[in-house]
């Protein structure tokens, strides 16, 4: 290919990745990227996509059940500070445990609010955390009253 032709594609490809909308990402080589969303109507929540962890099932009942309870006030207490706008289990036989629907001002808060879950310390769960963009509105979140 031409140098010209490559320049034009790397320009362009950067051009339409960065419009496409906005998250902060951290790459492996410690470079941030950070984007805002470019349509007014849309925001960014982050997923947590939580899977059993290494040491989901260990332990005595007494253990799990406080791990359990631990996780749960721990939730509760990021759902009153507005972080944590939705959680809930998946009922099935696979791997997945639950979803956890939370609002940050960036990735890197996200992931260590859903490090810091008690269930996730003591290796009972994993959690892998994603920028999610939406329209406002379409999440029952006090910021954003839906339209009439």
């Amino acid at each position: 290919m031409r140098p010209c032709l490559v320049r034009s594609l790397l320009v362009l490809s950067v051009a339409f990745a960065s419009s496409a909308f906005a998250v902060e990402h951290e790459a492996p080589h410690k470079i941030k990227v950070v984007v805002t969303p470019p349509d007014p109507t849309l925001t960014i929540y982050y997923v947590g996509l939580l899977t059993k962890g290494p040491r989901a099932g260990e332990g005595t009942h007494e253990e799990r059940h406080r791990d359990q309870a631990n996780s749960m006030a721990y939730m509760n207490r990021l759902a009153h500070e507005g972080k944590l706008l939705v959680a809930g289990p998946i009922d099935d036989p696979s791997d997945w445990r639950g979803i956890y629907l939370y609002k940050c001002t960036s990735l890197a808060e996200a992931q260590a609010l859903a490090a810091a879950d008690p269930a996730v310390k003591a290796g009972r769960l994993t959690i892998e955390v994603h920028a999610w963009v939406t329209e406002k509105g379409a999440i029952r979140d006090p910021e954003f009253r839906p339209s009439k």
